[in-house]
């Protein structure tokens, strides 16, 4: 099982922009094969944060998910949104 935690800092004004991409991301992804859990949350602090947590079967799920048409038009367009961001992929250990 690999779990991803991508994490944007997005611009005030951008943020709601970003969320409507998202809702297409995530629409789509959810249908891919090897897909357990692909959801958005927004920081409770600092509304400007919002982080995707995925939950894949496996490395070759998410790389396969990578080469998608929507995440390949989508991410770059929300990556302009954003001011920074931090990307952590995680294997389970136990």
């Amino acid at each position: 099982m690999v779990k991803v935690v991508a994490k944007g800092y997005f611009y005030e004004d951008k943020t709601e922009e970003a969320i409507k991409m998202y809702e297409e991301l995530v629409e789509k992804t959810r249908m891919e094969e090897g897909c357990i859990a692909y959801n958005l949350f927004r920081d409770t602090k600092d509304g400007s944060i919002l982080t995707m947590i995925e939950e894949w079967e496996n490395q070759g799920s998410l790389d396969k998910h990578m080469k998608t048409e929507h995440f390949t038009r989508l991410v770059p367009l929300i990556g302009k949104l954003r001011k920074s961001s931090e990307l952590n992929i995680y294997e389970l250990v136990l």
